[in-house]
């Protein structure tokens, strides 16, 4: 049985003016994906009103609470002691999020209570397919 967690919190979207436009997101983890994290936002805080998600590792959340991490299309930095700043990058441009540092710390604590760190598994269905794709020589 996989086991999901989900925790409301809000984020500010940093605008280029400056101005902080406070919005809605769900920090979400799912054991059946356990490498990752999910963070999703409602149809109305997205430029086609439509929900969206965007899904990253959870060691660079972790990594991005202490120093910049990230090359890609997410990158996540510290902000001081009490905030912290995850940038989305797109070819519709570039969004930067802060979230308060308690918020990320404590659903970080709660998926690691469901599986810590190092002790997560791909999952027998990838195991079952490297066994079909390399005849039985994993």
């Amino acid at each position: 049985m996989h086991v999901t967690l989900e925790q409301p919190t809000g984020a500010c979207l940093i605008t280029a003016a400056d101005k902080d436009i406070a919005i809605p997101a769900t920090l979400r983890y799912t054991s059946a994906d356990p490498l990752a994290v999910h963070l999703d936002f409602p149809p109305h805080v997205t430029l086609d009103g439509e929900a969206a998600t965007w899904t990253f590792a959870r060691v660079l959340l972790s990594e991005g609470l202490h120093t910049p991490a990230g090359l890609g299309t997410i990158r996540v930095r510290p902000c001081g002691s009490s905030h912290t700043y995850v940038e989305f990058h797109s070819p519709a441009g570039t969004a930067m999020l802060r979230f308060a540092t308690t918020d990320l710390y404590r659903f970080l604590a709660r998926t690691y209570a469901a599986i810590a760190p190092g002790e997560e598994t791909v999952g027998a269905e990838l195991d079952q397919g490297l066994v079909a794709l390399f005849g039985g020589r994993v």
